[in-house]
């Protein structure tokens, strides 16, 4: 099916999902820019591996990659079962942020919207990322959707939403002057609220020492249900994180989501100071995927892990919680989030 021309914003009677609404399917860009990852890059294919298997225990999975890209992932995902490779060359491997935001129908049998925003390696960081840039509309052509393309520059891993129309954002990664520089914060607002079909724009901020992408919401705070979220929190005063994710705590208590409520605020503990070769890494827990009747939690061996596992188990209790133990992931200083993208099912 062709898509039509590409708009900027959508058609009235479509709504952002939350992440815990049903799958299609969950992508992944396979790696392969071996200077994103500190450290042996020879270990990084396996993990991946290993988590493409474990999501394709829930749902389809499909991989993308130029042709030799995808050929040395044949090989390590060889015998996989529920798993596509999809050729689509990529620059690197950070498909949340490269890979479409997807909008579903408020009813009826309409397939999705897919919303393509502008990339360019968060603020200029790592070029080149022409193939990256291109990643957006190239996926959403091959499945044949519609595409918006709201004109600013923003990454899936700076959205976070309750798929009951409201959405938070940090301002340290939008209201940017490498991405968008010009745009105040009510105009961003404005298009944040047009292109994605939300009615309330929540503006938190803080960041994770190590963090690459300037404070992406997928390592601060994610929504569990409408109203509630889980929050990133730092114990160890020594870490440089202890204070920014106290004040963003702070922050959060004061906020109201789309239906007039408070935010019901859940800290959530990090490992303190986890670092490889001398290098703060931005471990997070809060990278975890919501995938079909299962939730993937990151961990780093660390005392911290199995706390944080109960935690996210107690807050989806219809859900199998599952331990990915992502040290190599964070050495390209993201985890099970930052690597994938769901497209969401389509109505029957």
């Amino acid at each position: 099916m062709a898509a039509a021309e590409p708009t900027t914003a959508p058609p009235i009677g479509y709504r952002l999902p939350a992440e815990w609404e049903p799958h299609a399917a969950i992508w992944l860009a396979w790696p392969h820019r071996r200077a994103t990852f500190l450290g042996d890059f020879a270990e990084i294919p396996p993990a991946f591996a290993r988590l493409v298997r474990l999501l394709a225990e829930h749902e389809p999975v499909r991989v993308i990659g130029s042709e030799t890209v995808l050929a040395d992932a044949a090989g390590h995902l060889a015998a996989a079962t529920n798993v596509e490779l999809v050729e689509i060359p990529t620059s690197d491997s950070w498909l949340r942020d490269t890979g479409p935001v997807f909008l579903t129908p408020l009813q009826g049998p309409a397939p999705p919207l897919a919303v393509a925003f502008e990339f360019n390696a968060w603020g200029g960081k790592y070029p080149p990322w022409d193939a990256d840039a291109a990643v957006a509309a190239g996926l959403a052509a091959r499945l044949g959707l519609d595409v918006v393309h709201p004109g600013i520059v923003l990454e899936g891993g700076g959205l976070e939403t309750d798929g009951a129309g409201t959405l938070l954002v940090n301002h340290r990664c939008i209201e940017d002057p490498r991405r968008n520089p010009g745009l105040s914060r009510a105009e961003l607002t404005a298009v944040l609220q047009r292109s994605l079909a939300v009615d309330t724009v929540l503006w938190v901020g803080g960041e994770l020492a190590g963090d690459d992408t300037d404070g992406h919401i997928d390592q601060l705070v994610r929504f569990v249900a409408p109203g509630r979220v889980v929050a990133a929190r730092q114990p160890d005063r020594a870490d440089p994180n202890h204070k920014p994710l106290e004040t963003n705590l702070q922050r959060l208590r004061t906020l109201v989501d789309a239906r007039g409520c408070s935010l019901e605020v859940i800290p959530l503990d990090l490992p303190s100071r986890l670092g490889y070769d001398g290098v703060q890494l931005p471990a997070s827990y809060l990278n975890f995927v919501v995938v079909n009747g299962g939730v993937i939690v990151p961990t780093f061996e660390h005392p911290a892990d199995a706390a944080a596992v109960a935690t996210l188990t107690e807050l989806f209790p219809d859900r199998v919680v599952q331990a990915f133990p992502a040290l190599e992931l964070i050495r390209g200083r993201g985890a099970v989030h930052c690597v994938t993208c769901q497209e969401p099912a389509r109505r029957s």
